[in-house]
């Protein structure tokens, strides 16, 4: 039987109704986001009709999913909430802090050892609060979330980026900071502004070395990092049911790379084979008997131009494999013309390590499918000319791979398959490299590839394209090499090549596993303790941020003027800090350190105005903030793109900075600014950007009557003695208000909680 069934009996038991209620309201037919959304209102009234990109909604989320980096810092804050048990089904899942190293058994030993204090943090408040556990090694939390709780129709959150993934199983699932998922965990309605719609009609048929991945890397191409903000992505079409349930959730993972709220499919034979595989087939039994409301109506995919805002239609037929990079997710090259980009780009030809594996790519399908192009490899006398590593999405799939014998295949051309968890896609990999500074070439199946990502390195010029691809790849050792047409000489000098890969979308054994990782909470954890130690730099118990003070905010220093990309891991990175994502003070020693200063060019190198001296972002703003000097950052286009960390936005909220201003948002990283009581503001001109100077001091006025749709005044103070002034824009409704009146959003919960 299925996890909380009975959750999913009583979804399935109300879309009825308040799908045909809600047809009955709009007077047209439906898609499949909206039924779903509409029918999880918070307060089960479809008597509103919401405006697209506009209205406030407040829903009701199924479940939450957090993995052990984001779920540290939500769940220190959930402790605050004063409830004594997660309001819905929640789960907590360890893959995020295990370094990639030597290989699975080792980096799964050391990481046990070396974050103890965390996962018995994590598991003893799981337990506390009635939290499903999954334990290191159990898997990457979207697979595991694929496999386990994912059902067609539903609607989670979860608190990092690619939650997004479980749209492969025709759920909406959206990735969230840490106060959000507080918000749902503690009984409370979780707010979004109603997306847009984009439709992805997909015809035709994948063949010869193209994938799901090749659909996505396309689409990304198209939409760019920002050109899904504040949608959600449909897919339809015969081409959608033709894929496989797991190459859906690749297509819908790499959807929080356009910057879409989520994606998903509608419901088909191919999820119900999936489910059914992962042994809940009493869920697609109740999927069937209410198909009709799992996917979008008919009349909309026949005439889709009317009921999405925008429509992109792709033919699987015709489609190529794509490599995406380097640097940016979104910069998609077909494979017949990449050998001539690499040469005219000039970036490295040769591939030094090829990744495959991530929660974007792991399933069986992908496995087996990399596997015969290995298979084929040992065949023909060829060995793997670049490092080559494996990532298995979870236990259930590892454990099917070594049964199947697939680990052995990879093992026999050079392969090495690391842990179950996020590793090198998160830049948790310990990577042997002769100079961290040199000019290199990698390629992986992961989702990102920003600078410094993957191992930390400037130099890496890192690439996105299929696991198989990647094993071709990482066979020649070559990215000038086009599988469908060159050949490689192998050990005897032979030239050989490459038959397009093949696979199996299940296991024909099944699935098996010993151990899958789970561990169930007590029903009653009232006598659970949960332990932090006051002394450790690991886990640092919350205090509240203070309410506003009633005043305008008056003699701001800036702290930096960003230029350029400034995604979360140059605000707040990722690995060696991931150790301190439990401990707000330690780890905000990594605010924006790795910025480029709009002065300087440089990174990590601010002026401090107090003494005129140029120094670290974070040491800067500790001086400003223990002279009880407020702060502002300054940035440029989709600010906060990537993931989901709200450290991100509760670092500079710490040491002291008030506002960030910038020419756009990411939506993930603007409502966490909120959520923390911070002011995220827009330049209503975006040229204004060029106004602000390094030795400016700022007030931002009009908060004494902060008010939605109204915009605050922000004047500069030039060290000249001139001063200019100019509007911004907020997107604060009355609640996100009160949220910066309170402090912070959990402020409030507090207060209702006592009441």
């Amino acid at each position: 039987m299925a996890f909380d069934i009975e959750m999913i009996q009583s979804t399935y038991s109300k879309m009825a109704e308040r799908i045909n209620k809600t047809r009955k309201l709009l007077k047209r037919p439906l898609t499949l986001t909206e039924k779903i959304l509409y029918s999880h209102l918070w307060n089960g009234n479809t008597s509103e009709i919401f405006e697209r990109g506009k209205s406030y909604v407040e829903f009701a989320p199924d479940r939450v999913a957090m993995q052990d980096a984001t779920a540290q810092m939500a769940l220190l804050q959930f402790m605050q909430a004063g409830r004594k048990k997660a309001a819905v089904p929640s789960t907590v899942h360890c893959d995020h802090l295990i370094q990639a190293k030597e290989g699975a058994k080792e980096d799964l030993e050391i990481a046990i050892d070396t974050n103890k204090e965390v996962y018995d943090f994590l598991s003893s408040v799981s337990n506390k609060y009635g939290i499903g556990f999954w334990k290191p090694g159990a898997g990457i939390i979207h697979q595991v979330i694929l496999e386990n709780y994912a059902f067609p129709g539903g609607m989670m959150i979860g608190t990092d980026s690619h939650t997004v993934n479980a749209g492969g199983l025709g759920m909406v699932a959206i990735g969230v900071g840490g106060a959000d998922a507080v918000d749902v965990m503690a009984g409370m309605a979780w707010e979004l502004k109603f997306p847009k719609l984009i439709g992805i009609k997909l015809t035709g048929k994948l063949n010869n070395w193209t994938s799901s991945k090749d659909i996505i890397l396309k689409v990304a191409g198209i939409l760019t990092v920002k050109g899904g903000t504040g949608a959600i992505i449909e897919y339809f079409g015969e081409g959608a049911k033709s894929l496989s349930c797991t190459g859906k959730g690749t297509i819908c993972n790499m959807g929080a790379e356009v910057g879409a709220t989520t994606s998903l499919f509608g419901y088909d034979e191919k999820m119900a084979a999936y489910l059914k595989s992962t042994g809940r087939a009493d869920v697609a039994e109740m999927a069937d008997k209410i198909a009709e409301h799992l996917t979008g109506d008919a009349e909309v995919y026949a005439n889709p131009k009317e009921y999405f805002d925008e429509l992109i239609e792709i033919n699987l037929s015709e489609l190529e494999p794509h490599i995406n990079g380097p640097f940016t997710p979104d910069l998609a090259w077909p494979l017949s013309q990449f050998a001539k980009v690499v040469k005219e780009k000039g970036y490295p030809p040769k591939l030094e390590v090829g990744l495959i594996g991530s929660c974007t790519n792991s399933s069986y399908e992908d496995i087996t499918r990399a596997a015969s192009i290995a298979k084929q490899a040992k065949e023909k006398n060829l060995k793997a000319k670049a490092g080559f590593t494996i990532t298995p999405g979870s236990e259930l799939v590892r454990y099917t791979m070594e049964r199947d014998g697939l680990i052995d295949v990879f093992k026999s051309i050079g392969g090495v398959v690391l842990a179950n968890a996020c590793g090198p896609c998160i830049g948790q990999w310990s990577r042997k490299i002769d100079d961290p500074t040199r000019k290199n070439s990698i390629i992986t199946s992961f989702n990102r590839n920003f600078a410094k990502r993957n191992d930390g390195h400037e130099g890496t010029h890192a690439f996105v394209a299929s696991p198989e691809i990647v094993t071709a790849f990482a066979i020649s050792g070559d990215l000038t090499f086009n599988p469908n047409t060159d050949t490689l000489e192998n050990a005897r000098g032979e030239k050989v090549k490459l038959d397009p890969p093949s696979g199996e979308e299940l296991p024909p054994k099944g699935f098996a596993v010993e151990d899958a990782g789970y561990i169930e909470p007590v029903a009653d954890g009232s006598k659970v303790e949960v332990i932090v130690n006051p002394t450790s730099d690991r886990l640092q118990l919350l205090e509240s941020f203070q309410p506003w003070d009633g005043k305008d905010l008056i003699g701001l220093k800036l702290l930096i003027k960003a230029q350029g990309k400034c995604t979360t891991d140059h605000i707040s990175m990722a690995g060696k800090w991931l150790k301190y994502r439990g401990h707000l003070d330690n780890i905000s020693n990594n605010l924006l350190i790795g910025a480029v200063n709009f002065f300087n060019g440089k990174t990590n190198s601010v002026k401090n105005t107090l003494t005129n001296e140029y120094a670290p972002v974070p040491d800067t703003a500790r001086a400003y903030k223990a002279q009880k000097i407020g702060s502002i950052v300054v940035g440029d286009e989709n600010y906060g793109e990537g993931s989901s960390r709200e450290h991100a936005a509760m670092e500079p909220r710490h040491l002291g900075v008030r506002a960030i201003l910038v020419k756009s948002f990411a939506r993930i990283h603007e409502t966490n600014l909120k959520k923390q009581g911070m002011l995220g503001l827009t330049f209503a001109n975006k040229d204004d950007y060029n106004k602000i100077k390094e030795d400016d001091t700022i007030d931002i006025l009009g908060l004494t009557n902060f008010t939605p749709n109204v915009p605050l005044k922000i004047v500069l103070h030039h060290k000249d003695g001139t001063s200019e002034q100019f509007d911004v824009f907020h997107t604060y409704n009355q609640s996100q208000i009160e949220w910066f009146h309170a402090g912070s959003a959990l402020n409030l919960i507090k207060k209702q909680m006592q009441h």
